[in-house]
């Protein structure tokens, strides 16, 4: 197996790396960016006022990402227990 013969020879897992890492965030943020540009290329029928404007799935689908965060967060918060919870 790939990984136990890195970490045999004391070698990081190639995804953990981190030129691996930077290479992702640019290769990801330039898929991104192509995918916005690809939004002038389609023609719009927007149902509503709002979904006709200009890489309306990228930042729809961003805030909507950040709220379910913000509410996992939340909910982290109100059910967390104490570190001794199990400890009897």
């Amino acid at each position: 197996m790939i990984v136990s013969k890195d970490r045999e020879r004391g070698e990081d897992y190639w995804l953990a790396r981190p030129a691996t890492i930077g290479l992702l965030k640019k290769l990801f943020i330039a898929a991104l960016v192509l995918l916005v540009l690809a939004d002038f290329t389609v023609e719009h029928h927007s149902y509503f006022g709002i979904d006709g404007t200009f890489g309306f799935g990228a930042w729809v689908g961003f805030v909507t990402c950040m709220a379910l965060i913000a509410v996992a967060k939340m909910f982290g918060t109100l059910l967390k227990r104490p570190d001794s919870y199990y400890d009897n």
